[in-house]
């Protein structure tokens, strides 16, 4: 089962372990940068592992955008060994449910970019519930969903 925990001063190491596989390096910042702008955002932001059996096996953060507002998913990644056993999709799930509690403010808008070429994730996002919003800037695409209650719409 997929948990997601709050990044601390105890696993942030566990993070900088995580690694892509070369291909994939071009659509996702690494930990180490995520953690960085968590920290610049730290009062909208939230940076999480994400957990299988008690170990990271990816990471996310969650950010919000309070001149939207929106609510965005930054930098979700799965360990290029942990791939292909559908922990992505688990862990939006639980994103969405922690989106929906309004941790930061009041919008039920869920937004993430992701790299048009990354056929992967765009499918990853459209099985969960994101729409393409036609919104592109250089090679990134914009996905949005408006959740209630948990529960994507």
């Amino acid at each position: 089962m997929i948990e997601l925990r709050k990044i601390t001063e105890e696993n942030f190491i566990d993070a900088f372990n995580l690694s892509l596989a070369p291909e994939q390096e071009k659509y996702v910042s690494h930990p180490i940068r995520s953690l960085a702008q968590a920290y610049v955002y730290r009062d909208q932001c939230q940076p999480f592992g994400i957990y299988n059996d008690g170990r990271m096996i990816g990471y996310v953060m969650v950010i919000y955008d309070y001149d939207v507002p929106e609510y965005d998913i930054w930098h979700m990644m799965i360990d290029i060994d942990e791939q292909g056993h559908g922990y992505g999709s688990e862990a939006l799930d639980q994103v969405v449910k922690y989106i929906a509690t309004k941790p930061f403010g009041d919008s039920n808008r869920v937004a993430l970019t992701c790299n048009k070429d990354n056929l992967i994730a765009i499918k990853l996002y459209e099985d969960i519930g994101f729409v393409a919003t036609g919104y592109e800037d250089e090679e990134e695409i914009e996905l949005a969903m408006m959740i209630t209650n948990g529960e994507n719409k």
